[in-house]
């Protein structure tokens, strides 16, 4: 879809704009706290970034608007579906091509939030989950070996609570909330498909 649309062409339908804009809201709120004194903030977005894409690769920011239908699908292929129609990506590119895509999802653990990098390679997979933020008690927060666990997997039915990722012992919330963000962002990959997208079609990227 073209990015000269304007908002209204690329999000159709009162019932969509009503999820866009409590969406934005809840995230937006979410982010302020997570920024606050309490909050954990183990890396920015401009460092996440950096992990996952290191120079000399080219990182490209694109956004997509998700209508009716697509949010439709998402909802049926995870429970937790977070509803938000407006979607900004990282595609990160080097000179033989795609490295992958980085996406940000914020999301309640248990009353604070918490701010996840999740990257999918080129073949559909978790490449890495990063934690940017985390306003929960230091001792409920996942550890880097468990957030390792992700590595390789897709949503192909291994990602299922005491499945293939392992619950956390005396943080079963926070576990469910980050398995819950890792499968909402493969369901929203596969949907976009934003690897096999031409420039043309994607619009031109955006800073980052």
């Amino acid at each position: 879809m073209s990015r000269s649309a304007t908002f209204s062409e690329r999000v159709a339908g009162s019932r969509l704009h009503r999820s866009a804009v409590v969406a934005a809201t809840v995230a937006v709120a979410l982010l302020a706290s997570a920024g606050s004194a309490t909050a954990q903030v183990r890396l920015t977005r401009e460092e996440a970034l950096e992990l996952a894409f290191p120079g000399p690769a080219r990182i490209e920011r694109h956004t997509a608007y998700l209508d009716a239908a697509q949010l439709d699908r998402i909802e049926q292929r995870v429970d937790g579906a977070d509803g938000n129609a407006v979607v900004t990506y990282y595609v990160g590119r080097s000179e033989a091509g795609a490295i992958g895509v980085a996406y940000f999802d914020v999301h309640r653990v248990r009353t604070m939030p918490e701010v996840l990098m999740i990257v999918i390679d080129p073949a559909g997979r978790v490449d890495r989950v990063e934690i940017l933020r985390f306003a929960e008690p230091h001792e409920y927060m996942a550890p880097a070996g468990w957030l390792a666990r992700f590595d390789g997997r897709s949503l192909a039915g291994d990602l299922e609570q005491g499945d293939a990722v392992i619950g956390i012992t005396g943080a079963t919330l926070t576990s469910r909330a980050v398995t819950g963000a890792v499968r909402r962002t493969l369901a929203l990959h596969e949907l976009l498909d934003p690897l096999a997208a031409t420039e043309a079609a994607a619009g031109a990227p955006e800073a980052p």
